[in-house]
This record gives structure tokens, C-alpha cells and sequence, in this order.
């Protein structure tokens, strides 16, 4: 199976394999991949005549969006493109509707499931736009924007301007007004479409069709890497369940080490354990100094981009000794006083402690190396999709 050797490396702990194993594949490895591009935009845009134009059929075709003044749409209706193969596209309902409100609007429809959007608008560039390409910005994907109905903008300006009228530059203006209006929101530089889907074989149809035909190979690569931290979760979950269930084993032994009557070897023998399985963790996820170094220049990032989204407890020993007294360390010492009067009771509380905060601290730290591990790949895989478009 295509993912198996990705799988496989995550599962050993080796995430600079896993990423070389993405790295190596070729454009044709994604053909299989469905890319569900959302098409949405306000009520009345065009959104369906959209999908019609570039699916080739006109309104009353079978098969065919419903197109209409009014948008009674609730959920999105997916139409598969019968051109460019493993592409499906969604119509949306629209966007600002007092069933589909702006605010709850991405959240409603569960935006992020789907891989890549066509943002259409008509008329004129709105605030609507800019937050919805600033949501798609913030879920690391791309989109074009779509500027629908040209043909009446350009009737409306011959007859409002017929000595002055000018084709290309009208057109021109449009571009540029969505250009500055989504620039303006910070997201950057999208592609933009002039288009009458009455009339697609005029303005950027075309244009927007081969676009999207010759960047579908780098298209699907994209929206495979951002699947991939899905496909990690399972295994990180399942190799955190094993390294789990040890817990009470060591915990044991950090118990038994501290019955022992030797002042200041319950606490000595605690931290001990806790760093050996610290650095143990780390390890055995990847997450280590020389793996993070390892993968930070194998994806082409300052190794301080990954450290960054981590949220463990402790990365060095003196961490974890200030971890530990600051919970319980302290407690264990004190009780260790009580060894020459109640040696029986000193050495019962010393191990109890030691048992409890062996087990504690580890589960605690185990969870968060294992989030950390699927925060750091994910950053990777975030490094491989910038390269790729």
C-alpha cells in the first residue's frame, strides 16, 4: 500500500523516514487521490452555474446544479468532474444567509474537510471574501477567487461609458480590485478569475480551467499531505497505549527503590527513573535533539520552527528536577525522618510517594512527548506543503 512505508516509520520512531518517504514519491503516486474542492461564495454569486459551466452542462442537463434567484440549499450536494479525473466539486450553500450566518458559516459546514476552494463572488469584492480566504488561509490551504457574472459587468459599463469602453481593461480593473481586497486581509497573492459561466468559452474561463488542470498533480500532493496527520494519530495513539501500560511497572520500581533505608535515595531514585524514561520517550518517538535536528534540515526549517509547537514537560534533566520538586520531592525527603522512629512507616510512605509520582509524572509526561510527536510532524509535513506549491 502506497502509506505503508510512511506508516511503518512513524511506528519506529523515525519521522525524517517518514517525511523521505513523501519526499520520494512521484506526481503520478497521487492520481488516486479524490481533491474535493469547495465551491462557495454568497447567495446569488453563481456558485451552481459555476460548477455547471465547468462540468460542461447547462442548467436544465441531467445531472446538473440547480440554479435559481433563490438559495434553498442545506447541505453541500457534490457533482464529480467529468474531465479532470479524481476531482469532485461541492456546492456550497451560500455564504451570509440567515441560515448559513457568516460567523457560524465555516464551522456549520465543516469547511476544513474539504482540500481546496473557488471563493465566488459577483458584482463586487466583500468582506465576506476576505474572512472566508482568511479561514481557508488559517487551515494552511489555497484557493482561486472567482469573480462571476463578467459579462454584465462589462454590459453595465458600455452603457454607462460607451465612448470610453475598453474590454481588456475593464476586465483588468476587476482583477485588481479582488487582488487588493483579498491582499488587504493579509492572505497573500491567490489567482484570480474574471468569468461569465454563460460564456465559457470567453474572459478567464479558459484560463481557469487549464489552471486548474495543470496544477491538479501538485493539487492532490497538497491535499495527501494534509491528510497525513490523520494517518499519524492511530499509531502515535497505539504506541503511547504500549509505552502505558509499563508505567506501573516502573512505578514499582521507583516504589522499591525508595523503601530502601538510605536518607535522600527515595528522592534521588525517583528522579532517576523519571529522566531515564524522559529521554527513553523522546527517543522512542523521535522527538529527540538529534532527530529534531535531523528532520528540521531535512525539510528545510530552523530546527527552533519545531521545537516551538512543543508543549512537553522537560527536555533536559534539570527540567525534570525542578518538575519534581516542585510536585512531591520535597514531601519525600521529609518523610524519610520518620525512618528511625517508624522505620516500617517511613519506608511504606517513601515507596507510596515514590510509586505515585513515578506513575503520574510519567503518564503526564508520556501524553505530552506523544502530542508533541504529532504536533513536530505535522509542522514537517506543514514545511513539505509550502514547498509544493
Amino acid at each position: 500500500m502506497a502509506l505503508d512505508g510512511f506508516r511503518a516509520a512513524v511506528k519506529q520512531g523515525s519521522l525524517t523516514d517518514a517525511i523521505s518517504n513523501v519526499q520520494q514519491r512521484t506526481p503520478e503516486s497521487f492520481n488516486s487521490h479524490t481533491l474535493h474542492i469547495a465551491v462557495t461564495g454568497e447567495s446569488g454569486s453563481g456558485k451552481s452555474s459555476l460548477i455547471n459551466a465547468m462540468r460542461g452542462l447547462s442548467a436544465g442537463d441531467e445531472g446538473a446544479a440547480e440554479t435559481g434567484m433563490l438559495d434553498t440549499m442545506t447541505e453541500p450536494m457534490a457533482y464529480p468532474d467529468p474531465v479532470l479525473p479524481g476531482v469532485t466539486l461541492w456546492d456550497l450553500p451560500g455564504v451570509g444567509t440567515s441560515s448559513f450566518p457568516l460567523d457560524s458559516y465555516c464551522k456549520q459546514l465543516n469547511l476544513s474537510r474539504f482540500e481546496f476552494y473557488i471563493i465566488v463572488g459577483s458584482q463586487r469584492f466583500r468582506s465576506d471574501h476576505a474572512r472566508l480566504a482568511c479561514e481557508i488561509q488559517r487551515m494552511g490551504k489555497r484557493f482561486y477567487f472567482v469573480r462571476s457574472k463578467a459579462d454584465m459587468d462589462l454590459d453595465a459599463s458600455r452603457r454607462q461609458r460607451p465612448s470610453s469602453y475598453n474590454e481588456e481593461r475593464i476586465l483588468e480593473q476587476i482583477r485588481e480590485d479582488c487582488r487588493r481586497g483579498v491582499a488587504a486581509e493579509g492572505v497573500g497573492h491567490p489567482q484570480v478569475f474574471v468569468v461569465s459561466s454563460w460564456e465559457p468559452n470567453r474572459y478567464d474561463f479558459p484560463l481557469l480551467r487549464q489552471t486548474l488542470q495543470t496544477e491538479l498533480p501538485l493539487l492532490k500532493r497538497h491535499a495527501f499531505l494534509l491528510s497525513l496527520p490523520a494517518v499519524t494519530s492511530p499509531i502515535i495513539n497505539q504506541k503511547k497505549a504500549a509505552l502505558k501500560a509499563e508505567i506501573w511497572k516502573i512505578a514499582l520500581f521507583s516504589c522499591f527503590l525508595a523503601a530502601v533505608p538510605v536518607p535522600g535515595l527515595s528522592f534521588l531514585g525517583t528522579f532517576v527513573v523519571f529522566r531515564k524514561h524522559l529521554f527513553r520517550y523522546y527517543s522512542n518517538f523521535g522527538v529527540d535533539n538529534r532527530s529534531l535536528s535531523a528532520l528540521a534540515q531535512q525539510v528545510g526549517k530552523p530546527v527552533e520552527e519545531l521545537t516551538a509547537v512543543m508543549t512537553s514537560l522537560g527536555m533536559t534533566p534539570m527540567t525534570a528536577l525542578k518538575l519534581l520538586l516542585d510536585s512531591v520531592g520535597a514531601a519525600v525527603m521529609v518523610r524519610e525522618y520518620s525512618w528511625k522512629r517508624l522505620p516500617v512507616f517511613g519506608a511504606m510512605v517513601s515507596g507510596g510517594v515514590a510509586l505515585i509520582t513515578t506513575y503520574f509524572m510519567l503518564r503526564k509526561c508520556l501524553a505530552s512527548v506523544a502530542d508533541d510527536t504529532q504536533r513536530v510532524l505535522s509542522k514537517a509535513l506543514e514545511a513539505e506543503r509550502e514547498n509544493t506549491i
